[in-house]
């Protein structure tokens, strides 16, 4: 199993990691790229000042449930090769603890030969990830504070329904109250 870290892996080609620290988006974009890939598709999702309902959130603590984040994780990095087989490397790196408004949340990063299975694994893997692995969101803002205004149950990979059926601007959201 690869080690839950906010350091790039020497020995894999899969980067997993749950860390307080800021997420290392530059390195995982240097890090994914290699000689044989032509794609390197980066997904960054960054903790923002709205939700639905409210212009006033200011602040984001991420909690985990790590004994089952770390394997699910895995799990979603095993289904995206399995699915793409072309994919050279993945990181799935999310933050927990207070993340400041503008820093990134969570950091999807996949390369491969071709940009279709980059952009098809990358995409999955925020999916998977938002739908199946236990990180939930507290949003605070001026007057209150809450798990998230659209938490969700998780679902088993098994059980994601993928590919989503709407990819119009926002109504996409699987989010599970995640950024």
């Amino acid at each position: 199993m690869t080690a839950m870290s906010s350091v790039a892996p020497v020995e894999s080609d899969t980067w997993l990691g749950l860390t307080e620290e800021p997420l290392p988006v530059e390195e995982a974009l240097r890090w994914a790229g290699r000689p044989d890939c032509g794609a390197v598709v980066l997904f960054s999702g960054n903790a923002r000042d709205h939700a639905e309902g409210r212009t006033d959130v200011t602040g984001l603590v991420y909690e985990a449930y790590e004994e089952q984040a770390e394997p699910r994780l895995l799990r979603v990095a095993d289904e995206a090769r399995r699915r793409w087989p072309a994919v050279a490397r993945l990181a799935l790196l999310h933050r927990v603890g207070s993340v400041p408004i503008g820093e990134a949340a969570v950091v999807i990063v996949a390369s491969s030969a071709h940009r279709g299975e980059a952009f098809s694994a990358g995409r999955f893997c925020i999916d998977a990830v938002k739908a199946t692995v236990p990180i939930w969101k507290l949003e605070t803002w001026d007057g209150g504070e809450h798990w998230g205004t659209d938490a969700q149950h998780l679902v088993d990979l098994d059980d994601l329904e993928w590919p989503p059926e709407s990819t119009g601007s926002g109504s996409d959201d699987v989010s599970g109250g995640q950024a």
